[in-house]
């Protein structure tokens, strides 16, 4: 039975979940949740009433939440690339990276991003600042990190990567990363190339004039 995925190609959080299906060739069809596509809004709103992309539906069985998505596709759908490590230490480091990423780079993200949706006269300047100011905090503590490793959790390309490659696609171009902290400009670039993601990005790039904060002319 093929596997469903409810998302949108420039959906940061989708585009984690589009990394581990493209790692592994595992088969799925489009459901785009996008203007026009009211069939399938309508499956998801019926699917997941809270309707934050994405979801995976395989058969009658729903899934959300992106690294759950990833977990359950390692689990029942396992391919060459493991990403999620057989060795539970191993498993522990890239599930932890994977939070990371999550909670401290694309969470003050989307502060950034959704600010800039509200009226002027509803914008929060206070949680602005916050954002920007983790974003740097989690920049610093990561470019120590990455000085000795080639991807997030050691030498393999797992869950974590999966998570990181989104998140500093779009922090960079929200709030750049520093000249000074490069490793973790080399880790972006590393992963930008690794096609998984390439293709990734080649397929957001329609939508790249959404983007509220204003595109930049690269990657």
């Amino acid at each position: 039975m093929t596997l469903k995925l409810y998302a949108h190609p420039f959906s940061s959080y989708c585009q984690k979940v589009l990394i581990a299906l493209y790692e592994n060739g595992t088969p799925f069809e489009w459901r785009m949740l996008a203007p026009g596509a009211a069939d399938a809004a309508e499956e998801f709103a019926r699917l997941w009433p809270l309707k934050r992309m994405p979801l995976l539906l395989d058969g009658e069985r729903s899934v959300v939440e992106s690294s759950i998505i990833i977990e359950y596709l390692d689990l029942h759908y396992p391919g060459a690339a493991r990403l999620i490590p057989i060795d539970a230490d191993a498993a522990l480091e890239a599930r932890v990276l994977d939070r990371f990423f999550d909670n401290y780079i694309q969470t003050p993200l989307q502060k950034l991003v959704f600010d800039r949706l509200r009226p002027d006269a509803d914008r929060d300047s206070f949680g602005v600042t916050e954002a920007r100011t983790m974003l740097d905090t989690a920049y610093t503590w990561l470019d120590q990190k990455m000085a000795a490793r080639r991807w997030a959790a050691g030498d393999n390309f797992s869950l974590a990567d999966c998570a990181a490659a989104p998140a500093l696609f779009y922090a960079d171009w929200a709030h750049p990363i520093p000249p000074k902290y490069a490793n973790v400009t080399a880790y972006r670039q590393r992963l930008l190339a690794r096609p998984s993601f390439a293709r990734a990005v080649d397929e957001a790039r329609p939508y790249r004039a959404y983007f509220p904060l204003g595109a930049p002319d690269r990657d």
